[in-house]
């Protein structure tokens, strides 16, 4: 089969393992061609930091020369370009966390989802941009600037892993990883069209800076639901870095039974969200698709209120001021002013505060328990707005949705409830466009805890019923 450059920049990891096997592709074009992608559109969209990319091509030769030789001597994802996320620590590369105060710090050791991945034969052509210290659902940081929505570049392609989703949908990378602590996997997957999964805390290891924090969760965003499979079989499992990993590891399948009989509640608000018409109006017919495929699908009261944000931000308040408090005294003038708001808020917090965290969490789950008694999924929109501007602000005073006042900090974002209820896992899947702004709009399936195989049926199901990747944008 004779590949364009086009049909390189959007292929699957799946199809092109598959092709390297045959002999019907080189890794080496597959890596000219991303590395020419990136080339030509990345100036426009700035969602890289850093490229490696001779190294890369020396590394796709490498996998060539494998796949000539044997191709059962091939690891997993040997000759895969995949982007890695600028604030996962990569030993001796340059790791910035989209911060100045990183910007020349060279980690002694890699995030255990990326030393698996690497170690996978997965080739890292590229860094991700993320906002400063990935507090935010926009990507933009004073060290790397704007990162821009491949469909519409004067909106946001979200965060923190937006610089991931944007050279995805960009077809600037095949792969790419991400982490999620308030839906920074969720809300790039959701604003550029492709597939993310925040998997349930322990499936897969998190790093070494943020030990036993339950909130934060490594993860695939991906252009198709096989190819999350395939990382995620790389990355999980038990690892001695970090005490939470589940020992027995979990197979993804490449193919999965019919969904046929399965029992889906859907929530447009988790109770307390404003969600605006083009989102509820796509959100409608993707639950449509599921009715099509067999499922009752029933819409449900779920019955969350605001003590969930509030929580959420007790929590992440807490966290910035325990982890990065020690930057102010020298960064605070060089740091992104709302990070500094966060710490100083953080700083606030009394311990009974920070504790009563649990106790809402536990009360979010006695509502959603109860719904999981009499339904196998939970599906919501991913975002209240198919995204915001590219340069929004979190303390916007001014925004609003369906002209009523929403908070600008993640008032639009319905992902950072499920970070809460960390054992579910949930993917984030395309719905449709806004037709205003031609942005893509997502949809969030939630399983019950560690059924990590019954959201994977669903989101193949519903790709293979309502296929997203025969849109492309137009860069």
């Amino acid at each position: 089969m004779d590949y364009t450059d086009s049909d390189l920049c959007y292929i699957t990891a799946t199809e092109a393992l598959a092709a390297f096997r045959s002999g019907a592709l080189s890794p080496v074009d597959l890596m000219q061609a991303v590395v020419k992608r990136s080339e030509e559109v990345n100036p426009e969209l700035n969602c890289l930091t850093y490229d490696y990319f001779e190294r890369a091509l020396d590394q796709a030769r490498q996998a060539e020369a494998v796949y000539a030789r044997n191709p059962d001597e091939a690891r997993p994802l040997e000759g895969i370009p995949c982007a890695i996320k600028d604030w996962h620590s990569v030993a001796g590369e340059i790791t910035t966390y989209g911060s100045k105060a990183f910007q020349d710090f060279r980690p002694e050791a890699s995030a255990p989802t990326v030393e698996r991945l690497l170690d996978a034969g997965a080739i890292m052509h590229c860094r991700t941009t993320t906002p400063e210290q990935a507090h935010s659902g926009v990507t933009k940081s004073p060290l790397w600037g704007i990162t821009r929505n491949p469909w519409n570049t004067e909106f946001s392609p979200g965060g923190s892993s937006g610089g991931a989703g944007a050279a995805l949908a960009a077809g600037i990378t095949t792969l790419a990883d991400g982490t999620d602590g308030g839906g920074s996997i969720r809300i790039p997957a959701s604003a550029n069209g492709v597939f993310g999964y925040k998997p349930p805390f322990g499936r897969n290891p998190t790093d070494r800076e943020h030990p036993s924090e339950s909130v934060l969760h490594y993860g695939p965003l991906t252009r198709s639901v096989a190819d999350a499979g395939l990382m995620q079989n790389v990355m999980s499992g038990q690892h001695p870095a970090d005490i939470h990993s589940l020992r027995d590891p979990l197979s993804i399948p490449p193919e999965f039974d019919t969904i046929a009989g399965k029992r889906i509640a859907l929530s447009m608000d988790l109770g307390y969200f404003e969600i605006s018409d083009e989102v509820r109006e796509n959100t409608r017919r993707a639950a449509a698709v599921f009715s099509d495929l067999g499922c009752t699908v029933d819409e449900v009261d779920l019955d969350w209120d605001y003590s969930v944000l509030d929580a959420w931000l007790t929590n992440w308040e807490g966290l910035f001021w325990a982890l990065a408090g020690d930057q102010l005294p020298r960064w605070r003038f060089e740091l992104d002013p709302f990070v500094v708001k966060l710490i100083e808020r953080g700083a606030t917090h009394s311990v009974k505060k920070f504790y009563d965290v649990n106790r809402v969490r536990y009360e979010m789950y006695q509502k959603l328990g109860r719904i999981f008694e009499n339904y196998d999924l939970l599906i919501c929109p991913t975002l209240a707005v198919p995204s915001v501007a590219a340069d929004h602000s979190d303390e916007d005073e001014t925004f609003e949705i369906n002209g009523r006042p929403a908070l600008p900090y993640l008032g639009w974002a319905l992902t950072y409830p499920f970070n809460l209820t960390s054992p579910l896992p949930v993917a984030s899947i395309p719905s449709g466009f806004s037709p205003t702004s031609g942005v893509p709009t997502g949809l969030q399936i939630a399983g019950h805890a560690y059924d990590d195989l019954s959201v994977f049926a669903a989101a193949a199901a519903y790709e293979a019923a309502n296929p997203w990747r025969q849109h492309r944008p137009a860069l």
